[in-house]
């Protein structure tokens, strides 16, 4: 601590916390932790003093005061609007409504699945949303900063936010990995996965491939090298090394300085998925059998909607395509400027997902409907031959519906004779039913459809890149929101962030190293079933009562209506209040419920066998999985624990007091028994600290029901300084000296 004896008592009082005021405390609106010098320069009237003023902190609402976040003039912000919305369109739009929404269709009801999906997408997705991109552009902080401002004890929330997010970053860019190596195999003519290699002097066929598929053989064993069971790891992996090293540098180099890297970077991640989809989608309308794969996609089976895990399934899906409790769209919402319309965001980008989502269903439905047509047809053409080589036909030219019709006719009255010979019943609504999601649909349904298209090298090129920018832009999504974390903490301010961001990669890397095995895939399942599951649930059930309950859904409201001129009605009112935490409770009660009736279970590959069985998770990997649940919720209720009842005395983001400079004769003694009065009337409603928000830095403040404008707002507040000058000065001019006495007071 220094002493400033050129400085002026105009600029000195400008500075500090605090000055006396009748024997009150008025506070300035900066947030001011830093320390101020002292002073013991005289006074002019022959008097000498110092005060130290212990000041609370100011537990306002963010609507009278200017942005916690925003006198920062080192944070990054969006270089227009079009930058924002493709960064927050390729972040929400992911891999997930490639490979996740039309198994969900096709599986809940098809057509009638929209209908559940759309209520969960107005009653849950869009509030919330609206919530996580307000909260991070009024206060202009990361996700952190966000929750420490509206209250110390919520600061777990930014962290467990941080730590699911970790384990998320981990494991998808696995996916991406396996996207490359894809991508780079897709240069081969013929495709790899397009026939079952042939080994020997004899050229006969590998056994496993021909008891699963070409497709499935490819992926199991030349990418994966899959182990039996995930206790045997089955050894690393080194070409899936060498693209995991890949897919980190791209990614490094994206995010490497924040959005002015990786704001670029989504001009291609954001647009390129839609021009690969609208070529495949003109081209998949226009082969045979995509109606059928259309029709049996949409057709609408209305008794589903009584099932509950429909609607489960639905509001499972909103809440993980949008990209909720990352912390990422607080983030973004942060490098916007103070009065961006995020209301019109958030309902242009809702619609942009779920539009993609179906979009993307009729392109994937369509080919995969060409893709079961064939398949029909093959299995129908070695009926017919096998039908001849028994004499149970002569014409070779019948019929396709004739040899139906004759195969299910011997299989109803002689099945043996049809096990015998090797007759098979074709079907094309068994081959549509036959479901895959996630790496299933990509690597292996899809995949085997591209392989019948004319040009098919050209279609995976176009197909795995598309699935690149995909990943990509939701990967580049996350790490913003875990690394604008890490970087509104104090001591990570001072590292460069290309330094920081390649240690946080190389951390990920090395954690990664274990998906490269040959239990590499059931690794990432259960990472995916457990990491980003129900901690995320936890995250954003917390995230909406701490802004409508502990906040106050009246002053967010008022933000909004600052911020954007619209002030949200009764819409956003019940689904903040009452049908969002409602339904967040009834999913995070599901979630919990699925874990405790069924012990959770992987497919392992079977090379024998040549498909996947179902196993159940040895008792120290679940150990592990539930190792990686507490660790994305247990940080909520410590903080909340370490901060209520003062254990952690030191604390980089939130200041329990500062030490404020004031040129007075009083007594400090004098001055702080004063400053516990004003504490105890503190804010509107006599709120101590820890107590709900105050809404107004004065009682007295009659303009408070009128929005103000950031200008306007500190043109007053340097007002009402000089004002308070003037009026403590005129106050203490024939003050007596009095002793100098100091007392430690903790508020």
């Amino acid at each position: 601590m220094t002493s400033n004896s050129n400085a002026t008592p105009t600029t000195d009082a400008t500075k500090g916390a605090g000055v006396i005021v009748g024997g009150g405390v008025l506070r300035n609106a900066n947030n001011g932790h830093e320390m101020a010098p002292l002073n013991t320069r005289a006074r002019g009237d022959g008097h000498h003093g110092v005060t130290i003023v212990l000041s609370p902190p100011q537990r306002r609402s963010i609507s009278s005061l200017s942005a916690p976040g925003g006198d920062d003039p080192t944070r990054a912000a969006w270089s227009g609007k079009m930058q924002f919305f493709l960064s927050i369109i390729g972040y929400s739009v992911g891999l997930g409504n490639i490979w996740r929404f039309p198994y969900l269709c096709q599986q809940n009801g098809g057509g009638a699945f929209l209908i559940p999906f759309m209520i969960m997408l107005v009653l849950e997705g869009i509030p919330l949303f609206l919530i996580e991109l307000g909260i991070g552009q009024r206060m202009r902080l990361g996700c952190l900063g966000v929750w420490n401002t509206i209250h110390p004890w919520l600061g777990g929330i930014g962290i467990s936010s941080c730590i699911v997010t970790l384990f998320v970053a981990i494991y998808y860019n696995v996916i991406i990995t396996w996207c490359i190596y894809y991508f780079i195999n897709s240069f081969r003519f013929p495709l790899p996965w397009s026939e079952c290699p042939r080994l020997g002097p004899n050229n006969t066929f590998v056994d496993e491939c021909l008891k699963s598929s070409e497709t499935e053989y490819f992926w199991y064993r030349d990418t994966l090298d899959a182990s039996p069971s995930i206790d045997d790891n089955g050894g690393f992996k080194w070409w899936i090394i060498i693209c995991l090293i890949l897919a980190w540098l791209v990614v490094f180099f994206i995010v490497m300085k924040g959005i002015q890297s990786s704001g670029k970077a989504v001009y291609f991640t954001s647009l390129f998925p839609y021009l690969v989809l609208t070529i495949f989608f003109i081209r998949g309308i226009t082969l045979p059998g995509a109606g059928a794969g259309l029709m049996h996609m949409y057709k609408p089976k209305v008794e589903m909607l009584l099932q509950p895990n429909v609607w489960l399934d639905a509001a499972t899906q909103v809440f993980y395509s949008f990209g909720l409790a990352f912390g990422s769209l607080i983030a973004f919402g942060s490098y916007n400027t103070p009065k961006n319309n995020c209301v019109r965001d958030v309902l242009l980008v809702s619609l942009c997902n779920a539009f993609t989502a179906i979009y993307a269903s009729v392109v994937i439905f369509a080919i995969l409907g060409f893709k079961a047509t064939k398949n029909t047809e093959s299995c129908i053409d070695v009926n017919r031959q096998l039908l001849v080589q028994h004499h149970l036909i002569n014409d070779t030219n019948l019929q396709d519906d004739a040899i139906t019709s004759m195969v299910n006719q011997l299989n109803s009255t002689n099945s043996s004779s049809i096990e015998k010979w090797g007759l098979q019943v074709c079907s094309l609504e068994d081959n549509l039913s036959k479901a895959a999601e996630g790496t299933g649909l990509a690597f292996i349904i899809f995949t085997q459809a591209i392989v019948e298209l004319p040009g098919s090298t050209i279609w995976a090129i176009l197909f795995f890149t598309m699935l690149l920018a995909l990943g990509l832009g939701s990967q580049i999504g996350m790490l913003e929101g875990m690394l604008c974390t890490i970087f509104d903490i104090d001591i990570f301010k001072r590292v460069r962030k290309p330094i920081l961001t390649g240690v946080v990669c190389m951390f990920c890397f090395i954690i990664g190293l274990i998906f490269t095995t040959g239990a590499g895939e059931y690794w990432l399942k259960m990472f995916d079933s457990f990491a980003g599951t129900l901690g995320l649930v936890v995250v954003a059930f917390m995230e909406m009562i701490a802004v409508v309950y502990i906040y106050g859904h009246k002053k967010f409201t008022e933000d909004i209506y600052q911020m954007t001129g619209y002030r949200p009605g009764w819409y956003w009112q019940l689904t903040w209040r009452f049908i969002g935490p409602g339904l967040m409770s009834i999913l995070l009660a599901a979630s919990v419920w699925g874990y405790i009736k069924e012990v959770p279970k992987y497919k392992a590959w079977d090379a024998v066998l040549g498909k996947g069985v179902e196993l159940h998770y040895p008792p120290w990997v679940m150990a592990i999985a539930l190792g990686m649940i507490f660790a994305g919720i247990l940080p909520m209720p410590l903080v909340y624990l370490l901060r209520r009842f003062q254990i952690l005395n030191v604390d980089l983001d939130i200041h329990q007091g500062s030490i404020r400079r004031n040129e007075t004769t009083a007594s400090t003694k004098e001055m702080i028994d004063q400053d516990d009065d004003d504490d105890d009337d503190y804010g509107n409603g006599k709120t101590r600290i820890g107590g709900p928000l105050a809404t107004s830095d004065s009682e007295d403040n009659v303009d408070d029901d009128e929005p103000m404008t950031m200008t306007s707002k500190n043109n007053n507040i340097n007002s009402n300084n000089n004002n308070n000058l003037k009026i403590y000065y005129n106050n203490h001019q024939n003050s007596s000296k009095k002793p100098f006495k100091m007392e430690i007071v903790d508020f």
